[in-house]
């Protein structure tokens, strides 16, 4: 696995206050996120996703859509947690997703999922390339902001 495709985990070992804000920001929202993709020849969308994260691995279920499509053509994404105005902290990530096949680990994601996930749904991991967050208190601007990345934490 190329240093800039790490798991969720991965990126948990190299920054854990990061990853663990991030993961408190993802829950607080009970995983509704946005989701930037993109494509070759027009200008990137954003949608709206439930995402979570599930043995070490940032996770998104999808039905057959135009998001589902740009993962499957090109890969590349960008994550921004939904920000609560009273406390408004912000937190992304991006990198690339990976489509899960059918199979055990798509079965274990899928049990206990936020909804109800059946054979139309495709299962996707974000592998995080960098990660971002913003943090200030209400009457505070700007943001502080701590980063990390993948490539320049190498072991």
């Amino acid at each position: 696995m190329p240093i800039d495709d790490s798991t969720w985990a991965d990126f948990a070992v190299a920054a854990p206050d990061l990853a663990a804000a991030g993961a408190s920001h993802l829950d607080r929202a009970e995983g509704a996120a946005l989701l930037a993709t993109v494509r070759q020849d027009a200008p990137p969308r954003i949608h709206p996703v439930t995402v979570g994260i599930v043995d070490g691995g940032l996770y998104m279920f999808l039905l057959d859509s135009a998001k589902r499509k740009d993962l499957v053509d090109d890969g590349r994404y960008a994550l921004h947690a939904h920000q609560d105005m009273a406390a408004p902290d912000e937190f992304s990530v991006r990198g690339r997703a990976r489509l899960i096949p059918a199979g055990d680990v798509r079965d274990r994601v899928g049990k206990g999922w936020f909804f109800e996930v059946d054979e139309t749904y495709w299962l996707f991991e974000l592998m995080v390339q960098s990660a971002i967050l913003g943090e200030r208190a209400a009457d505070e601007w700007p943001p502080r902001y701590t980063r990390w990345s993948a490539s320049t934490s190498g072991p």
